[in-house]
């Protein structure tokens, strides 16, 4: 083969690169500790809000003194004395737990104890579902 004549090569090289960092990669702390030993130029940014767990338009609004100066106490309804005892017989008389119950009404049995202990908000959908599956009215008492 040596004497055959001269060898040329009939193909182009071809020439690998890897994609351009996306905005993410820019931003990830091996990347740009890499710029930096590289001596690249790096510029940084603060942003007004970074860090924060506040909207860009959360402010203080002109209402702040009037609830700064108000005086009334605000609370949440609870569940009445009445209908936690009520609750509590119709279950015993049906010979049910608090967790069987919540199966019954399918919700979780953490609701039946917070209806019972008289911790819940009053839902009057729950309420209903109470009803139908105890068979007793517990609500229209007051």
């Amino acid at each position: 083969m040596a004497g055959i004549g001269p060898l040329t090569q009939d193909w182009e090289p071809v020439v690998i690169r890897k994609k351009a960092p996306t905005a993410a990669a820019k931003k990830d702390e091996k990347v740009v500790n890499a710029a930096r030993r590289a001596g690249a130029e790096i510029e940084s940014i603060k942003k007004s809000n970074a860090g924060t767990n506040r909207a860009a338009s959360s402010s203080t609004s002109l209402n702040t003194r009037k609830l700064d100066e108000d005086t009334e106490n605000l609370a949440h309804d609870r569940v009445p004395t009445e209908l936690k005892k009520a609750i509590m017989q119709a279950r015993m008389d049906k010979k049910l737990t608090q967790a069987q119950l919540a199966q019954i009404i399918n919700e979780k049995p953490q609701i039946i104890q917070e209806y019972e202990s008289g911790k819940a908000i009053p839902n009057q959908q729950i309420i209903g579902k109470l009803e139908r599956a105890l068979g007793a009215k517990l609500r229209g008492k007051k």
